[in-house]
């Protein structure tokens, strides 16, 4: 388990490392989905009976069919410990403890142990360990392993939980709940690969929310988190729109959306629809945006720097001309005029000094040749 990157691989090591250590031919993990009052199955490991999957869509099991999980709580609030126990296809089967014969009977097993899975002190599911009809039965010291595999499961469940929990931090924006900065990183450079080698559309739509440090300034930072979040919600609506698409906060008041796979015309349709909605929002002043694509005739794109760099520029263009519509890249030259945006991209202009003399900055992402 210690192996394990995500909770689904800590539940698929744990099963599969159960039925070996008690020699077994099937194992299960199961969770308590307490809104829904169900036992569903995350993973099936070793001899599949008809019908059962490795990893079930949707196999699972009301909980007051199998009501001791729920008994699992109060036990160790009094101070017990949840112990596994063994079931046998030979037992009666009319009380809710007893059904599990039956299932066992249905699926050729001749025995079973049921270890319940404590994690923060709560029933969080169950360890499933069968053997088949013939072989030898279960005994106590069997089940006093199976409570100490529960115990080692529930703490690698945990772990991977901590490690997924550092990881959605790492790539998340906070304020949003968006991907941040980071996430589009390493998300662009496997699409950019992926461009590379069959050809597949990649397109960025780069925003600027305006008016942001206006509402900051007028009505307080609160209100101007308040703007972010109401735009990261439209963002991540209309990014929706396009299957696979990525919506993140880049930080301060830009944003982008990034898609793999649609093609330039509807993600310009997209980005309309999002700069449409952006203007209705009772704070801010809308939105400029840029869009850059592989399906435009923007050139070769050697680098996610370069594709940044377009959809910078457009968005930059937009900003300029106050546009409630995107600007696209490679979309605005034609008879021998070269597109103002792939040129402003490719050779970014310098520093200008703004009113009173200050100077007026634009941080184009990976500055310096075409790359």
């Amino acid at each position: 388990m210690a192996a394990a990157s995500t909770p689904l691989g800590s539940v698929e090591a744990a099963a599969e490392g159960a039925r070996r250590a008690l020699g077994a031919a099937f194992a299960a993990v199961s969770v308590w989905e307490r809104e829904r009052g169900r036992l569903r199955v995350l993973v099936n490991a070793g001899e599949l009976a008809p019908g059962e999957e490795r990893f079930p869509a949707d196999e699972s099991y009301p909980v007051h069919a199998f009501p001791e999980i729920a008994g699992v709580s109060q036990e160790e609030g009094a101070g017990g410990s949840p112990r596994a126990w063994v079931e046998t296809a030979d037992a009666p089967g009319t009380e809710p403890r007893l059904r599990r014969g039956a299932v066992l009977r249905r699926r050729g097993r001749g025995c079973c142990i049921v270890a319940p899975i404590v994690l923060h002190g709560r029933a969080w599911g169950e360890l499933y360990v069968a053997r088949p009809l013939g072989a030898p039965v279960f005994g106590g010291a069997d089940a006093e392993f199976a409570t100490v595999l529960a115990a080692v499961t529930a703490s690698g469940i945990a772990q991977t939980e901590r490690l997924e929990e550092v990881r959605r931090l790492a790539f998340t924006d906070p304020l949003t709940g968006l991907a941040n900065r980071r996430a589009v990183d390493a998300r662009l450079d496997e699409a950019v690969e992926r461009h590379q080698l069959d050809g597949v559309v990649v397109s960025l739509v780069v925003c600027d929310l305006n008016g942001l440090k206006r509402v900051n300034d007028t009505l307080g930072h609160a209100v101007g988190d308040r703007l972010l979040e109401r735009f990261g919600s439209v963002l991540s609506l209309c990014g929706a729109m396009l299957p696979g698409a990525l919506a993140a906060r880049l930080g301060g008041d830009e944003f982008c959306l990034l898609t793999v796979g649609p093609e330039a015309d509807e993600v310009v349709r997209v980005a309309g629809e999002l700069c449409r909605r952006a203007g209705e929002l009772e704070l801010g002043e809308g939105v400029a945006c840029g869009v850059a694509s592989t399906g435009d005739p923007i050139g070769p794109v050697p680098s996610a720097r370069r594709l940044f760099r377009l959809a910078d520029a457009a968005q930059y263009r937009a900003k300029g001309a106050g546009s409630a519509e995107p600007v696209v890249a490679g979309r605005e030259g034609g008879r021998g005029r070269p597109d103002p945006v792939v040129r402003m991209a490719d050779r970014p202009p310098a520093p200008t000094a703004g009113p009173g003399g200050a100077v007026e900055r634009r941080r184009f992402r990976g500055r310096g040749g075409p790359g």
